[in-house]
């Protein structure tokens, strides 16, 4: 066996390397205006034929490495840091934040207790510290943690909130006998409130959704269902609002939520996931909530502040509330530092843990507060032109306003049924989509088939917003024609 066999590339191997691929990414991101945002076949055999067979023997020369990822791969992937790509939660993986997961993998940084990783500790405290004040957050003494996303944080969150009113009972002894758990949310609330039910044990019968109406939690309502479980003898354990939900953006009046949990002695989660750093913004500053009265509170920067998966940040307002959930060190990982609130792995279940918080820093300290505002202020400006286009539109309304840049729209046409209304619009999701040009998403809101175009990407400009408008307007003129997916039978007048 040679010394080649048993080791790494070398320095030089590894310069050669990188300038290869970063001179594919320059050439990708020097012609992303000309690539379809999704792949034109789907088909899962098709997909899936490049990547079988038998591991090979002998290893490939990282050129050809490349070439077959670029052959095989890339035209198989949904491209969510493309300018047109609208589907779900727009995100970006920026610059400084491509660069900075290099740097992670490189060094290879296990940050669980403070000697394992002291400047990457050092960091993600002071990241989370700048973090928690673009929230609009003043919990000095509570605890912070980033993590790979908001369903975990926010399931960590619960498990702090049952640690809390259990008084460690539950830590001790788990989560055998005494009144059934209940957890309320509104009906527009993230299905990870249910799977983190799921997981705590509380199981998915005990979370309380709440009708909304007008797509935001009652506090009125709220506190009604609270005191009816107590009064059957069962244990309100949180509440979770949202600042932004997933389907329309909608923002919960949690300023008032807060005065309810806190008279009702229940937690409450603030899953601010999209919503949490908007108010970077000044002019979204000035309308949204405060959030500051919160047990609890989760934001992607994965969604908003251009970094790229996995990271989220989970604040805590309780000083060890996090901690004293999670907190079990066995002999192996004690240390002589004597403050375990610099160990990263007492504040969730994870012990092996990346750097994630580089990439934040980075981004945090390239753009600055004010190049953060300025990119933001100019997305809000954007989801204004495509708001400004819809209201000049014959059929398409919009489904509920936000002053996030999430935009949610449902066909109307008084001749035709809300049903058929319903299959126009899914035929024009369906040929969006199809054509590559476009990817948008959609949900159900208020029992109508809803388009959600969500704005947000680093590279996107008013160019890429007037293409999806008129992606969508071309989709619908084909689809009421009866062109577009053999819709005849979907534009069929009603009577």
């Amino acid at each position: 066996m040679s010394e080649r066999d048993r080791g790494d590339w070398t320095p030089q191997e590894l310069v050669s390397g990188g300038q290869a691929l970063l001179r594919r990414l320059a050439e990708h991101f020097g012609s992303l205006d000309a690539q379809a945002v999704r792949p034109s076949d789907v088909d899962v055999d098709r997909i899936s034929e490049p990547f079988l067979g038998a591991l090979p023997e002998r290893g490939l020369a990282f050129e050809e490495l490349l070439t077959r990822t670029w052959e095989h791969v890339v035209p198989g992937l949904t491209q969510w840091n493309h300018p047109r790509h609208h589907a779900y939660f727009s995100n970006s993986s920026s610059a400084p934040a491509m660069l900075a997961e290099l740097f992670t993998a490189a060094f290879n940084v296990n940050v669980m207790v403070w000697e394992s990783a002291p400047s990457a500790a050092a960091v993600e405290r002071q990241t989370l510290a700048w973090l928690a004040e673009l929230c609009g957050l003043d919990w000095p003494e509570g605890d912070a943690v980033l993590v790979d996303g908001a369903s975990l944080a926010t399931f960590y969150a619960l498990c702090a909130a049952r640690e809390r009113a259990g008084q460690h009972a539950w830590r001790e002894h788990g989560a055998s006998g005494g009144p059934r758990a209940r957890i309320y949310c509104s009906d527009q609330t993230h299905s990870s409130i249910g799977k983190a039910a799921i997981a705590l044990g509380v199981g998915l019968d005990n979370v309380v959704q709440i009708p909304a109406p007008e797509g935001v939690l009652p506090p009125t309502e709220l506190r009604e269902a609270i005191r009816r479980d107590r009064d059957r003898g069962l244990f309100p354990l949180a509440v979770v609002a949202n600042l932004g939900t997933t389907n329309v953006a909608a923002i919960d009046p949690v300023e008032q939520i807060a005065e309810v949990c806190r008279a009702e002695a229940v937690w409450l989660h603030v899953d601010a996931a999209f919503g949490g750093f908007w108010r970077i913004v000044p002019e979204l500053d000035e309308v949204l909530p405060a959030i500051n009265g919160a047990d609890s509170v989760v934001a992607n920067p994965h969604k908003v502040l251009y970094c790229p998966m996995e990271v989220s940040a989970l604040f805590s307002r309780h000083p060890r509330g996090l901690m004293d959930t999670f907190s079990l060190v066995p002999e192996y990982l004690r240390t002589p530092t004597e403050d375990d609130r610099l160990d990263h792995m007492n504040y969730s279940l994870q012990l092996g843990r990346q750097f994630r918080a580089l990439k934040v820093w980075w981004v945090l300290q390239s753009f600055g507060r004010r190049g953060l505002r300025q990119r933001l202020d100019h997305t809000v400006s954007l989801a204004g032109q495509l708001v400004a286009n819809i209201e000049r539109s014959e059929h398409w309304r919009l489904a509920h306003r936000s002053p996030l840049p999430l935009v949610v729209i449902t066909y109307h046409d008084p001749s035709r049924t809300p049903e058929q209304c319903d299959r126009i619009a899914e035929a024009v999701h369906r040929h969006v989509n199809d054509t590559g040009a476009c990817a948008i998403s959609h949900t159900r809101y208020q029992g109508r088939y809803a388009l959600r175009m969500s704005i947000g990407n680093i590279h996107t400009d008013s160019r890429h917003i007037a293409a999806l408008w008129d992606a969508v307007v071309r989709a619908e003129e084909l689809v009421v024609e009866g062109v577009g997916h053999g819709a005849r039978d979907t534009v069929a007048h009603s009577g």
